[in-house]
């Protein structure tokens, strides 16, 4: 160990609060990290590690892509900050109108222009982006003849983010729990991805919409497949059902796309899984190129149309850095970086390999459960005590060995590497993800 690292974990040790880390421990491997690029980073000592969940599912595009660098540093060049409130700027102008052009439904003559996802709010994370939705929601209805619409109907098993509101509407106890009296009261539903079926988890969510319809300002869902959940992957048939049962009940739809948008789950967004159009979108990780936080939440026209009239009605929220020129320049390179590298064509090439590595552990290893996947994603479960289980850790640990940065949702070990990763880097990392876990739980 050279003096320069001991001195980083003497220092790291003494200040640095690490999130979803038990203070004091320090009885797991703390890597230095020197630098990154592409699917891969290099710790101080030179080893080089196989970013097996893309920085916590931003660098969709890899480490330092050279576009998204290039557009930064000319967008520094320019104007690097300005404030969005009573002024524009063409990044943010520009990125508005090219994200709008990716929602789903834009090309759908048959949709209704009030239901076109059209007007962009700009925040500064995922957990923002949820919350600006959740406000955007709240505040239509109080603002309308309907403002009884304060609860909101969340999913077991959600991850929606960090902040107070974002929490309310998750549903991992593990999360929220310590939380309690701060968070706001939800209805909660059960998750899709139960073993039991989707058809029972909807027949449950229709009871409560029916049964409190007066009283729901939306519906928020992670589409498709619930993260931090555990990567629990259900049927698109439920979210078309979902679309339905709001629009019965005149309730909003909005569908938390932060990990799961940009090509993850093999489509840009993951409801056009499904061939539905939410009433909100959220966006950020990948939409930030990996450099800084950055994020976006998409209403449809009838939400804009609700906050019209006087200044008594306006969206009182903002962030300093909201829409600011160097993320908004960024954003609209990753958009480009889709659109001129055939991204999603990369996602269907290796989307058939990560199944099938997932499903040949499990056949090898037959304690092991629901292997699955979807896209760019593939999960395995070790075990069925949630979140705090220990068994993935020692599987990470393990991983480490193999050259592997491979943390796990407790006992669930999962992939969700760069969507750009090549093939060499890929068999790599399945290869490394078999041998971590025979290593760790059955050498």
């Amino acid at each position: 160990m050279s003096a320069d690292r001991a001195l980083l974990l003497a220092l790291d040790r003494a200040h640095v609060w690490h999130p979803y880390t038990p203070a004091h421990d320090d009885s797991r491997p703390l890597l230095v990290v020197a630098r990154a690029e592409g699917a891969r980073f290099w710790d101080h000592d030179g080893r080089s590690f196989i970013d097996a969940n893309s920085s916590w599912w931003v660098a969709s595009l890899g480490h330092r892509h050279p576009r998204i660098l290039a557009a930064l540093e000319r967008q520094a060049a320019q104007l690097a900050h300005i404030a969005l409130g009573g002024l524009t700027h063409e990044p943010a102008v520009l990125l508005a109108k090219e994200l709008v052009e990716t929602m789903p439904g834009h090309s759908d003559a048959r949709l209704p222009s009030d239901r076109q996802l059209s007007r962009v709010f700009y925040s500064d994370d995922g957990s923002t982006s949820v919350e600006v939705a959740i406000k955007l929601c709240a505040q239509y209805w109080a603002q309308s003849t309907s403002a009884r619409r304060t609860r909101f109907i969340a999913l077991s098993g959600a991850f929606h983010g960090e902040t107070v509101g974002a929490t309310s509407v998750g549903g991992i106890d593990a999360f929220r729990s310590v939380y309690g009296p701060l968070l706001f009261d939800v209805v909660r539903a059960p998750s899709p991805a139960d073993p039991r079926g989707w058809e029972r988890a909807f027949e449950a969510i229709v009871t409560e919409l029916q049964k409190c319809r007066d009283t729901i300002a939306a519906v928020i869902v992670e589409p498709i497949v619930q993260g931090a959940g555990g990567m629990r992957i259900y049927d698109p048939a439920y979210l078309r059902a979902l679309r339905e049962a709001c629009d019965q009940a005149d309730t909003f739809l909005v569908a938390d796309e932060v990990f799961t948008g940009l090509g993850r789950t093999g489509t840009f967004w993951a409801c056009e899984q499904a061939s539905i159009v939410p009433d909100v979108l959220c966006s950020a990780k990948a939409l930030s190129g990996a450099l800084f936080p950055f994020a976006a939440t998409i209403s449809n026209e009838r939400i804009y149309d609700g906050f019209r009239g006087g200044r008594d009605r306006a969206f009182l929220y903002g962030h300093s850095y909201c829409g600011n020129p160097l993320g908004c320049a960024v954003a609209r390179e990753v958009l480009a970086v889709y659109r001129d590298e055939a991204v999603l064509d990369r996602v269907q090439a290796i989307a058939p390999r990560i199944e099938a590595a997932f499903h040949a552990i499990a056949a090898e290893h037959p304690s092991l459960s629901r292997p699955r996947a979807i896209g760019a994603i593939g999960a395995i479960d070790l075990g069925d005590q949630g979140y705090l289980d220990d068994r993935g850790w020692r599987v990470y640990e393990a991983g480490l060995e193999h050259g592997l940065y491979l943390r796990p949702l407790g006992d669930t070990v999962y992939v969700a590497p760069p969507l750009v990763i090549d093939d060499s880097t890929l068999d790599a990392l399945l290869h490394g993800v078999s041998s971590s876990i025979r290593a760790a739980l059955f050498g």
